[in-house]
């Protein structure tokens, strides 16, 4: 079996080699979020299709969680993050050649191939956990997650280097950051595919096929096991239900909260410039939000390992309702407007951050990255829906009324927590998550 000071190294430098990665990776989805949204209406004509930008960018993310899981399982994170992050790039290139023909189908695959980075992002997480002990989970989940802060933060704020990128290439305005998004994602593939050897989750499932060898080794020691009884058998039934029960609700909190998020995000900067202000001004509240999603996840990850997994995921359903109680009584305000995206990142950050570290716990073996897998597409596929629904509500009922529909959401959360809060943990059985 592997030494555990032989997996506590590997743990250490897999994480500052994904700490790279997601940083390089932030850098190209941020250099490419804010202005999305602003692209997508000028190209369209209409500003009802501003949040296709976020719809698409989400469909690719679901449309590629999958694959990508399955490819992580059969040949390991290495090829998996790295083939994510090419098809990013090349969603930024053909975002380029969409805006200059002005071909709005074009400029919609590249949005989609755009969005396979935040898949890559998403599986990133999860890859902290292939050899982390469960102690150390939520927090180096945690750390990965907020080192997407410096190219996050950074990039929708490389508007201004953008567009002389653009000019001294000839490039149509608006698209010089999806060409610094290119430079960043071919440099992140770069460092997956030398920095991750050995890969982190084929020495897991080696490490696991050990335990079992052991296990098995053990037991053919000891002889047949006694039968379980009629109320044994019934405990174990009931404790199978109960971590499946516990499984939906953290999927289910991932899921919505990325909606809600992703929901009044795309819109803001639509929001914002229909108010009359500037590019500069919709960046760095973008960057503010984005810092908000990051910046603090090692303190939820800390926090989700000694108080809690639905602790934590509460505290981020709390700092929702803070967001959009600013958001909709004070969206004629840049100022609040800017709070509550803050606030909104921050409540997306310890949800997401305790719920993904919940599913680690829960799920463990070889169905690991298949329900991971599962969990990204289920997670991008509300927020594809939240990105879809947000422009038409902006457009029927105004960026507030668009803040109190959100609302909803947050209190099914809230509701389903207080439910499963009684309900111990226990972890699921493998067996019955395979199929």
């Amino acid at each position: 079996m592997t030494d555990v000071t032989d997996l506590a190294a590997l743990q250490r430098r897999t994480v500052r080699v994904l700490v790279a990665g997601q940083i390089l990776g932030g850098l190209g989805i941020g250099s490419t979020l804010a202005i999305g949204a602003v692209l997508a209406a000028q190209i369209s004509g209409s500003d009802a299709w501003s949040g296709s930008a976020a719809t698409l960018s989400t469909l690719g993310a679901a449309a590629a969680a999958i694959p990508l899981a399955r490819l992580a399982q059969r040949l390991g994170r290495r090829p998996a993050l790295a083939t994510g992050v090419l098809a990013a790039a090349a969603g930024a290139i053909i975002t380029v050649i969409a805006a200059g023909v002005e071909s709005f189908p074009l400029l919609l695959v590249g949005f989609g191939l755009l969005g396979v980075g935040t898949a890559v992002n998403l599986q990133s997480r999860f890859a902290a956990t292939d050899v982390a002990s469960p102690q150390r989970r939520g927090r180096d989940l945690s750390i990965v997650v907020w080192s997407t802060t410096i190219g996050a933060v950074l990039g929708p704020n490389l508007f201004g280097p953008g567009e002389l990128v653009a000019e001294a290439f000839g490039m149509p305005p608006l698209t010089g950051s999806f060409a610094i998004a290119v430079l960043a994602q071919v440099s992140a593939a770069v460092v997956y595919l030398f920095g991750l050897r050995p890969d982190p989750y084929l020495v897991s499932q080696d490490a696991q096929r050990a335990q079992d060898l052991v296990d098995s080794a053990e037991a053919e020691r000891n002889g047949p096991a006694e039968p379980h009884t009629e109320s044994q058998t019934r405990d174990l039934a009931s404790a199978a239900a109960r971590s499946r029960t516990l499984l939906v609700f953290a999927i289910g909190s991932i899921a919505i909260s990325h909606a809600v998020m992703v929901s009044v995000m795309a819109m803001t900067p639509v929001h914002l410039t229909q108010m009359g202000s500037s590019l500069t001004i919709v960046g760095l509240t973008i960057s503010l939000h984005i810092a908000g999603m990051y910046a603090l996840s090692p303190l939820f990850g800390w926090l989700s390992d000694r108080v809690g997994r639905i602790r934590t995921i509460l505290m981020g359903q709390g700092m929702f309702v803070v967001a959009l109680v600013l958001v909709a009584l004070g969206a004629e305000s840049p100022t609040l407007v800017t709070v509550g995206l803050i606030f909104l990142g921050l409540g997306w950050s310890a949800a997401t951050v305790s719920g993904s570290a919940f599913v680690a716990d829960l799920v463990t073996g070889p169905a690991r990255a298949r329900i991971q897998g599962r969990t990204d597409l289920i997670m991008s596929l509300s927020g594809a829906g939240g990105g879809a629904l947000a422009g038409p509500v902006l457009a029927l009922i105004g960026y507030a009324g668009l803040a109190w529909a959100a609302g909803v959401l947050v209190l099914i959360v809230i509701t389903a927590a207080s439910i499963v809060a009684r309900t111990p943990k226990q972890p699921v059985p493998v067996d019955q998550l395979a199929d």
